[in-house]
């Protein structure tokens, strides 16, 4: 029970310091996306998402890229685009 308790601080300790690093590995950039290993490499591979290789060796992510990538492509609400096509229909109705 302690033992599982110390466990569970040292994750937590751990998310914090990760937090707050600039800079992520191939691991920690798994673990912060939730995204796998595999599928991964398979991004790096394609070039579809931001990552640094310095000298061809190890693969690096910029942690601020990584959020703008994971954002990149919004979805919008219900609300939102009942509201739009409500201005729609308004500017178009006035231009008449």
């Amino acid at each position: 029970m302690k033992k599982l308790k110390i466990l569970e601080q040292l994750d937590r300790i751990e998310k914090m310091i990760q937090a707050n690093k600039k800079v992520l590995t191939l691991d920690e950039a798994c673990e912060y996306t939730g995204i796998s290993r595999g599928y991964m490499y398979k991004l790096t591979a394609r070039g579809e998402i931001p990552f640094s290789k310095p000298r061809g060796k190890l693969i690096y992510f910029d942690k601020e890229k990584l959020d703008q990538w994971l954002l990149s492509q919004p979805s919008k609400s219900r609300a939102e685009i009942d509201n739009e096509a409500l201005n729609y229909v308004f500017r178009k109705g006035k231009s008449r």
